[in-house]
């Protein structure tokens, strides 16, 4: 008798029901893991997996050398930082992720916050629930997008669509700090290349972050580069929260150093309202939280779901699994995969 195929999906909060329905027709023994599983169960559950789905949920190298049926790990979203690549290339698995599911998804979403924070409107409709009105005192003059300085901490797909919504959108001027992405590629996007992070910094009347998290993007922003900014600016992250020295921002928010922020990620998720290391940020009026979820829309979802279902067939069927995303850790994979 053949045994069952065996798949985990972890961060089974992440509800991805075609995705589910389709493996368990294909008669799939799927395993579904809560956030935060115990490492010891995620080890006993995939030592005799075939594939693992994961999102959020730290694949170690422990858990790949131990896995000893496994052909593929797919990360079903963007960031590959939980995922010990070097530990999975060594065994000759390969690791694909979903790069272009969300591309204007979460542009949108990090646009969105610009907006709510320039135009202050999460305290006044906090104001309008509580006082039925408000008038027009100092205390909810709002600004202007247009003609201000909209800075990129990454100019890559996301990043670029956020440009181009504040600059051809708003009128705004767009810079982007990028070093791997040459000044004639960013002004093919209406974007100006700036070569010095804290110069650009000291321009920006906001500044959104779109770059990966690695080991040179760690605390990109910390308590130099927020000390660098003007009073009244205002920072986004809806890329990874470590990107962001968050003691030091939590700081610069308390002190009204800068003028406020718009997150969606944080280092440890989730957030709580306490015992969590930024659980005063919900007593903040300056600061706008979402709970990692600007990729969350309908439309996105169907195009996650779509190809984390290519992706996963390629691999259990013996094919190269299709790599489209550019990260050098996983076009360096000589095993098992395609570029495209």
């Amino acid at each position: 008798m053949t045994e069952k195929i065996k798949i985990v999906r972890t961060d089974q909060e992440l509800e991805c029901p075609h995705v589910d329905q389709v493996l368990r027709e294909k008669d799939i023994n799927l395993v579904l893991l809560p956030d935060n599983v115990d490492a010891d169960r995620l080890l006993r559950e995939t030592q005799d997996a075939d594939l693992i789905l994961m999102c959020y949920t730290p694949i170690t190298a422990r858990i790949i050398r131990n896995a000893r049926k496994l052909k593929g790990i797919v990360k079903y979203g963007v960031g590959i930082d939980a995922i010990d690549i070097d530990a999975a290339k060594a065994r000759k698995i390969p690791v694909v992720n979903i790069p272009e599911y969300a591309e204007e998804t979460v542009a949108e979403g990090a646009f969105t916050l610009m907006i709510a924070l320039a135009k202050k409107l999460i305290p006044l409709n906090n104001a309008m629930q509580q006082d039925g009105w408000a008038w027009p005192t100092a205390r909810w003059l709002a600004h202007d997008l247009a003609e201000k300085t909209v800075g990129l901490i990454g100019t890559g797909r996301i990043g670029r669509s956020m440009g181009r919504m504040a600059g051809a959108g708003f009128r705004a001027r767009v810079l982007g700090f990028d070093p791997n992405v040459s000044a004639t590629t960013m002004r093919t996007y209406g974007i100006e290349k700036a070569d010095d992070l804290s110069a650009m910094l000291e321009q920006c009347d906001f500044v959104s972050i779109h770059c990966v998290l690695n080991e040179d993007t760690h605390h990109l922003i910390g308590e130099k580069e927020l000390a660098g900014m003007k009073t009244d600016a205002f920072i986004i992250n809806v890329s990874r929260g470590a990107i962001v020295d968050e003691i030091a921002l939590l700081a610069a928010l308390k002190s009204r150093q800068i003028g406020g922020a718009g997150l969606d990620v944080y280092s440890s998720e989730p957030l709580a309202k306490s015992n969590h290391l930024l659980s005063e940020l919900y007593a903040m009026g300056n600061v706008i939280m979402l709970p990692h979820l600007t990729f969350y829309t309908a439309e996105a979802m169907h195009r996650l779901e779509q190809e984390t279902l290519q992706r996963c067939f390629e691999i259990l069927q013996g094919r190269p699994v299709l790599i489209k995303s550019k990260d050098p850790r996983l076009q360096g994979q000589k095993h098992g995969v395609v570029y495209g």
